[in-house]
């Protein structure tokens, strides 16, 4: 499971650096999304990739790794979003995006790490097509309970589902990088 922790971290850099830069060119804009419209931009990316994989082409010159890493970073700014509100304009600074990115980074690890203890790094004999759907099934649950206005009887919550989001990207990720060895 070491090798695992090690890829993650890897795959979770590249996802920050790639926000740390447009943190750069754009600042903090994403704070004015409201949750639901997280939950929609993570819709088209998931959309996106189960579209490539499903017709195995692309149009667009880019491929299903850049909409992984997407779902990885608008999950963690959807957990922000759900922690501190929406605002009217980019109320906080690189650093402390970046500080906020790092927090919500590392839970996601802790939380793969006990799960992955618990299920046996199964993810490791699962298909990438698989994480695409599971993301898709998550987004789903999100909307409904976003229509639901977060009353729930049984379910985690949003914020849970926006984690394994995350944390099936990250499979997704570690997959097209690493391949299946272990």
């Amino acid at each position: 499971m070491e090798e695992t922790k090690q890829q993650f971290e890897h795959v979770i850099a590249q996802c920050r650096d790639l926000f740390a830069k447009k943190l750069h060119d754009y600042g903090a804009a994403w704070r004015i999304l409201r949750p639901t419209s997280v939950t929609d931009q993570l819709l088209i990316k998931a959309n996106r990739i189960r579209s490539i994989e499903t017709k195995g082409v692309a149009l667009v010159d880019e491929g299903v790794r850049p909409e992984f890493v997407a779902i990885v970073n608008y999950g963690i700014v959807g957990l922000v979003q759900l922690e501190r509100g929406y605002a009217e304009t980019a109320d906080i600074t690189p650093a402390e995006a970046l500080e906020l990115y790092d927090r919500y980074a590392q839970e996601a690890l802790d939380l793969m790490l006990a799960k992955n203890h618990d299920y046996d790094e199964a993810w490791r004999s699962m298909r990438i097509s698989s994480y695409t759907d599971l993301i898709l099934m998550k987004i789903y649950r999100t909307k409904q309970i976003e229509a639901l206005d977060g009353q729930t009887i049984a379910s985690e919550g949003v914020g849970a589902n926006y984690m394994d989001m995350i944390n099936y990207a990250v499979f997704g990720l570690i997959k097209l990088e690493f391949g299946d060895r272990a």
